[in-house]
């Protein structure tokens, strides 16, 4: 591994490693699917933590798969696989990659810092085309074409729903008779325009624009859409006692995998193994800030399906 792959990994850990292996049960021989495999962080903790399981990861951002998969494969050998695809089509993926055996399926839905640094529009310090496409080969509108073409009423919708933004009837005000000026095209401009029309503050815990980048980056990628596709499709794909783990980042994606899990329990087809979700430890938080909005569920399958 280069040193420069090794410096973006140190900027990105992996959030709950360890929960995330004691939940997942690892078995010797066992196969799991890391859906959402970014720099690899918790594939590389799987295959150590147990020398004989395997680990099909799966990303939708070939670079990823290309910087930090083929390292990990060159290491692992065929224990290790690698697959280019969004984890929204997982069932899709496990038919056509002809997987038998599943022991056990993780999934972690957050953003993580080295797309928000190196994609164009994610990062509100840094002045890019306001894109936010997770991946151009799968999604086709951009932040900019919803920020210049959105009715009054959808952006309000966007801001307040999916980034809980208390502001949003302000900023859309102000957005409205900013773009029939000029079009709005960068982040800077964007993060300046909500700077400029929410209430002014003493201090923030968060930059003023933040909750409304998340939201775009939502909107965009679908990703409420993506989580409830994934866990529809997971429960099928999974052997019977196989667990399935995700970490939520946002109180909405926590929200539909708390649902999701407890309508599958209640048809028996899970049992939910994490009554009260899992958060970061102290030791963690104090060397990874990013893992404190981290919120972990697991649930195992029946043999009933």
């Amino acid at each position: 591994m280069s040193e420069e792959v090794q410096g973006v990994i140190l900027y990105h850990k992996p959030v709950l490693v360890k929960e995330v292996l004691t939940y997942l049960n690892l078995q010797p021989g066992g196969v799991y699917i890391d859906a959402t495999f970014g720099s690899g962080g918790h594939t590389r903790a799987i295959l150590e933590a147990e020398p004989t399981c395997s680990v099909i990861a799966i990303d939708w951002d070939n670079s990823s798969l290309d910087t930090y998969g083929l390292p990990l494969q060159e290491e692992f050998g065929d224990r290790l696989r690698l697959v280019w695809g969004s984890f929204s089509h997982l069932y899709k993926i496990v038919k056509k990659e002809r997987i038998k055996k599943l022991n056990g399926i993780l999934a972690d839905f957050g953003t993580s810092q080295i797309q928000i640094m190196e994609q164009p529009g994610f990062s509100i310090y840094r002045d890019t085309p306001l894109d936010m496409r997770m991946s151009r080969s799968h999604y086709h509108i951009t932040a900019q074409e919803v920020i210049n073409t959105g009715s009054p009423e959808k952006l309000r919708e966007i801001f307040w729903q999916l980034g809980e933004e208390r502001y949003a009837k302000q900023i859309v005000e102000l957005l409205l008779v900013e773009r029939k000026k000029k079009a709005i095209t960068t982040t800077t401009q964007l993060a300046a325009l909500v700077v400029k029309a929410v209430p002014k503050q003493s201090s923030h815990s968060i930059h003023p624009a933040t909750r409304v980048f998340q939201a775009l980056r939502m909107y965009v990628n679908k990703e409420l859409d993506n989580i409830e596709a994934f866990l529809a499709g997971s429960v099928g794909a999974l052997s019977p006692q196989g667990r399935l783990v995700c970490i939520s980042f946002h109180s909405l994606e926590d929200r539909v995998v708390k649902s999701f899990f407890h309508d599958e329990s209640q048809a028996g087809r899970l049992d939910v193994l994490t009554k009260k979700v899992v958060v970061a430890q102290d030791e963690e938080l104090a060397v990874n800030a990013s893992a404190r909005s981290a919120r972990l569920r697991v649930a195992s399958r029946t043999d009933i399906l």
